[in-house]
């Protein structure tokens, strides 16, 4: 999982047929609308983000409210490497891989990582505990996404 010459490769070319909702989305935490209550002027995910803290959020909402969107522009925001996970089909193996990458980035040169899981409910106990120490050592920030309520399902 180490970067290669290629990854981006094709990426700006790729730029200008990306759909319309994609081009369109919030780059900063200035051009999200809505939710003032966490992302004015002096509210709690506007202050984590200007003071670079490491960060451990839950975002819980109805499909297209722009909780991935937030992840993106909290990773822009914090200049932080976004890798995004799907808990539907990634496992354990799959954590322990960003985990892992993110810690080299971290070492060889002082990258950090927003690790950004969709559809965080979905991660079994395992699953979630493989996460623990990334989180617990800040190896990664974490941003999980989530429909349903997490008091009850993470």
């Amino acid at each position: 999982m180490s970067a290669t010459l290629f990854d981006d490769a094709g990426a700006e070319a790729a730029k200008g047929q990306e759909p319309l909702a994609v081009r369109m989305r919030p780059r900063t935490l200035d051009e999200v609308m809505g939710q003032g209550h966490l992302l004015g002027e002096g509210s709690p995910l506007r202050r984590l983000v200007e003071d670079d803290a490491p960060m451990s959020v839950f975002l819980w909402g109805p499909p297209g409210t722009g909780k991935t969107t937030l992840a993106t522009v909290v990773s822009k925001a914090t200049k932080r490497r976004f890798v995004e996970l799907s808990a539907v089909n990634a496992g354990v193996k799959d954590v322990r891989a960003v985990i892992d990458e993110a810690r080299r980035r971290m070492g060889m040169n002082g990258t950090r990582t927003l690790l950004f899981v969709d559809e965080v409910h979905r991660f079994n106990k395992t699953q979630q505990d493989a996460l623990l120490p990334a989180v617990e050592n800040r190896w990664v920030s974490f941003i999980g996404a989530t429909t349903e309520n997490p008091f009850f399902s993470v």
